[in-house]
């Protein structure tokens, strides 16, 4: 195999929280340098995967402020000595509750404060993988999304699922916001696009956009 064959990125999901909340683990396969989207909880879980890989973890970055995506992240971030990017600064009211809401849960979380909040249209570094960075309000305030353009991946967090999309009942939350989101920053980025959601299994943009109920083409019409 060439080196050429190798992709850039590499990807493993991490299933964790009694909310099975998907944490990506992903990597500049150049580097070696790696990312943790939306470590919630499971450090040691996480931390396994990060050995299996045999990678370095030099950042954890956050699609929004919920307990089960980020309850733990500062936690995680002191124990590897990393910096915290994202969410987006709306988010703030999320991560200022996450004690009340751990308690309330029975996940062990604590506030913490990110070392850079993220604006739609920004970049972060993975190696010497760049993502574009979404602003997609809806299910949070806060919530953003990452782009990798050449692997044609997202990590969209509570925005869009396989067959549905985040929910609108919290507090901060806006229904109308989301279905922008999704049609004004997730289908622009092209049908193509493979993702990894919060929850449950990857699907594509091109198959949401034939089927899901609540925001396929034929639903937003």
């Amino acid at each position: 195999m060439t080196d050429s064959a190798v992709p850039p990125l590499k990807a493993a999901v991490i299933p964790v929280t009694p909310l099975q909340q998907n944490c990506t683990l992903l990597w500049c396969t150049a580097t070696n340098r790696a990312a943790l989207c939306d470590p919630g909880g499971d450090l040691p879980r996480i931390k396994a995967a990060v050995a299996q890989a045999g990678v370095t973890v030099e950042k954890i970055i956050l699609t929004h402020g919920h307990i089960d995506h980020c309850g733990q992240a500062g936690q995680l971030a002191a124990e590897l000595k990393v910096p915290i990017e994202g969410p987006h600064l709306d988010d703030l009211f999320w991560i200022a509750r996450l004690a009340d809401d751990g308690a309330a849960y029975g996940i062990d979380a604590s506030p913490f404060e990110p070392n850079r909040w993220l604006t739609d249209g920004e970049q972060v570094t993975v190696g010497d993988l760049v993502l574009d960075v979404y602003h997609t309000p809806g299910h949070t305030p806060g919530h953003v999304i990452f782009h990798h353009p050449p692997s044609a991946l997202a990590l969209v967090g509570d925005v869009l699922f396989a067959g549905s999309i985040g929910r609108t009942d919290f507090p901060l939350s806006d229904h109308q916001a989301l279905l922008d989101s999704v049609r004004t920053k997730l289908w622009p980025l092209g049908s193509e696009t493979i993702f990894i959601p919060g929850h449950g299994p990857m699907s594509s943009f091109e198959r949401e956009r034939a089927s899901n109920p609540f925001v396929g083409d034929a639903v937003l019409a």
